[in-house]
């Protein structure tokens, strides 16, 4: 006779030693299937509303409508509030008792964290790449966007395009949660850009250093790369830092 799947010489197998399944086990879990497509459409919603702060669509201070961003998006009101408190967990957004949720405002000492976590990640995506040649279609894609932008004076697309070039960085590793990591911590970065009085004047200089690590990458030079982007970062942070600590001084 055929032996019955999973077991052998057609015993059973033992459970392990001290093993007890818990009671109601599957019921629990049954109960938590509603969770399931709540949790789905939450994390959907958060993704879409952390791309839109990313992208320099809701600036820092807006009061974030729960009738009116459910509405929009078409989701239950505590599907909303699951987004919201997974971008509060984030650092996007803030809830403030008997006034609502608000997209964040965020101080120096953030900024300088930010960049803090920008070297350890960036630096580390670029030192990791192994053997030439490496794969940077996307670094590429997003210093064509920035130049377009620039030639069409479309200086927030200009702040996007520089967003999307360090998330294409820190892509070359591989690792998505690497990734997942630098969405959080790149769309806080844009609340600290809105700030600024003349966006073309901060990210323009840094197209052609942009290209520059670009070309240096297609070149096969990780070393060079890693170079030229610390201290690009490190210049960023201090023109950044001072221009956005002189600017929220006076608020």
């Amino acid at each position: 006779m055929p032996e019955a799947p999973g077991t052998a010489g057609g015993v059973e197998p033992a459970e392990p030693a001290g093993y007890a399944p818990a009671p109601g086990l599957a019921a629990g879990l049954e109960a938590d299937r509603a969770l399931l497509g709540r949790t789905s459409t939450a994390e959907r919603v958060a993704d879409i509303l952390r791309d839109r702060i990313a992208e320099g669509f809701f600036p820092p201070g807006t009061r974030l409508s729960e009738d009116s961003v459910g509405g929009a998006l078409g989701v239950s009101r505590n599907t909303l509030r699951e987004a919201f408190r997974l971008l509060t967990h984030e650092r996007l957004l803030v809830h403030e008792l008997n006034r609502g949720v608000f997209v964040r405002v965020v101080t120096v000492d953030d900024l300088n964290d930010i960049y803090r976590v920008r070297r350890l990640v960036e630096c580390a995506a670029v030192r990791g790449l192994g053997e030439p040649p490496y794969e940077v279609r996307a670094v590429e894609a997003a210093v064509l966007a920035g130049e377009r932008a620039a030639r069409d004076r479309a200086w927030q697309d200009l702040s996007t395009a520089n967003i999307r070039f360090h998330q294409a960085i820190v892509s070359l590793a591989g690792s998505p949660r690497a990734d997942e990591l630098m969405r959080a911590v790149l769309a806080e970065l844009r609340l600290v850009f809105h700030v600024m009085a003349d966006p073309r004047r901060f990210h323009a200089p840094y197209l052609v250093r942009n290209r520059q690590i670009l070309e240096v990458l297609q070149g096969g030079d990780a070393v060079e790369a890693e170079r030229l982007l610390a201290s690009y970062l490190d210049d960023s942070q201090g023109q950044l830092a001072d221009a956005y600590g002189r600017k929220m001084s006076r608020r």
